[in-house]
């Protein structure tokens, strides 16, 4: 099942909340091995009605995805805690013009003595979800129904991907989680799972209280991405296999049997896990 995306073009009060710098926007692209990658832009704003543009100031790994697979979703929420999702097609890059100029003026960008926006990407709307709250209260409940059907179902064994420090910031409630899947249309979906929490070392779990449509989407056996973040901008990338949703401890849960870690932190962004082997240096 496809998830419905009831809007084409984004309102003007839709392009005006997108505006500040001060957000949180999420892209999810598909990498050349066709598996979804999470990435947080916070550049991402509305150009016009039915495009979106976001500034690069770093490289990584989503900007090469777009190249090779133009299909992305994204997520924009606003500090009031109000969601925009969708679905959009990259078209390009630019490197100088208005919107370039737009944005090496924002204050984030112009007063920053180490980087500043060298490459502005465009994106074409696809379908849009139109702005609606972050239902707290349901997701209060869902993290404390994950909770009980972590503490009382059975451990599980197998591969440990997931290292003491990973497992703390998912599970501090106060942090924020998406999950991204290829939708059957062959874009990503972006998905917040903020009720997600470790699964042992192994993965994660949630409860499927909340936004429980879009999650029973989600293919069995289908690969998924969990980005996890705190307010401090510690972050960490985790993918996996998504195990369906069952009943644990009394509760429908959904969860993620992780098999790749990655830092997506500076200054040195990479694998954790499977383990990278150290290679000697051997020119200087």
């Amino acid at each position: 099942m496809t998830i419905s995306l009831p809007l084409t073009s984004f309102s003007e009060s839709d392009c005006k909340a997108f505006e500040p710098a001060l957000k949180i926007g999420m892209l999810a692209t598909i990498n050349p091995q066709g598996l979804p990658h999470l990435t947080l832009i916070s550049s991402l704003k509305a150009g016009t009605p039915t495009t979106l543009l976001w500034g690069q100031f770093t490289e990584g790994s989503s900007k090469v995805n777009v190249t090779t697979n133009p299909n992305t979703g994204f997520m924009i929420m606003s500090l009031d805690k109000m969601l925009w999702r969708g679905k959009a097609r990259w078209t390009g890059t630019a490197k100088t013009g208005e919107d370039f100029e737009w944005f090496n003026n924002v204050p984030m960008f112009r007063y920053n003595a180490y980087f500043g926006i060298h490459t502005v990407h465009y994106m074409d709307l696809i379908g849009q979800t139109g702005g609606a709250p972050l239902p707290m209260n349901a997701i209060v409940l869902a993290a404390v129904k994950t909770m009980l059907a972590r503490s009382l179902a059975p451990t599980r064994g197998g591969e440990q991907p997931l290292n003491p420090w990973t497992q703390g910031l998912f599970n501090k409630l106060d942090n924020l989680k998406f999950l991204a899947f290829i939708d059957t249309d062959g874009f990503p979906f972006i998905i917040p799972v903020i009720q997600a929490q470790a699964d042992g070392r192994r993965g994660l779990i949630f409860s499927t209280g909340v936004f429980s449509d879009e999650l029973a989407a989600i293919p069995r056996g289908s690969p998924v991405a969990v980005l996890g973040m705190a307010l401090t901008m510690e972050d960490v990338l985790v993918r996996g296999e998504f195990e369906g949703i069952r009943r644990r401890a009394g509760a429908l849960t959904g969860s993620l049997r992780v098999d790749w870690v990655y830092n997506p932190m500076p200054p040195v962004a990479g694998q954790i896990y499977p383990p990278v082997p150290l290679q000697a240096v051997e020119e200087f």
